[in-house]
This record gives structure tokens, sequence and C-alpha cells, in this order.
């Protein structure tokens, strides 16, 4: 199963489309993302990543409804 999980952009490095890298924050964990397949993903932005790529733009409600998700299956365990 593959899993993409929701961080919202909070810097973006390059001006190449294909080279552009964003740091990108999940929770309180900071990670370096391709943005090769998201060419219009701005500062502020929430995107769903994979394997080191952002692959898609999400709006923040749904990004905050991944998290309450994510939450709920935390507290379960």
């Amino acid at each position: 199963m593959c899993l993409a999980v929701p961080g919202q952009i909070i810097e973006i490095q390059g001006d190449d489309p294909l080279m552009r890298i964003a740091r990108v924050r999940f929770g309180g964990i900071f990670k370096s993302i391709n943005l090769a397949y998201t060419p219009d993903a701005q500062v502020g932005d929430y995107v769903l990543v994979h394997v080191g790529f952002a692959i898609t733009v999400i709006d923040e409600s749904k990004a905050n409804s991944v998290f309450e998700h994510l939450d709920q299956l935390d507290s379960e365990q």
C-alpha cells in the first residue's frame, strides 16, 4: 500500500520547474521535497507528498481532515 502524507510548504528554492525544492512541514518535522509534479505550488500551500515528491496541491481543510484521521488512528493504538 502506498501512502501520501500532507504537509505545508514553508520555503521554496530554485527557479527551474523540474528542480524546485520545497521545505515542507509535517507537524514538527521538516523535509526537503521535490515540486516537479506541482509546478504551481506556492509557499503556504498544502501538498500531498509521496516518496519525496509533492504529487498534488490540496486545500487546508482537506489537509486538516487527514490530520484528524491520523490523530484518531494514533489514539486507538
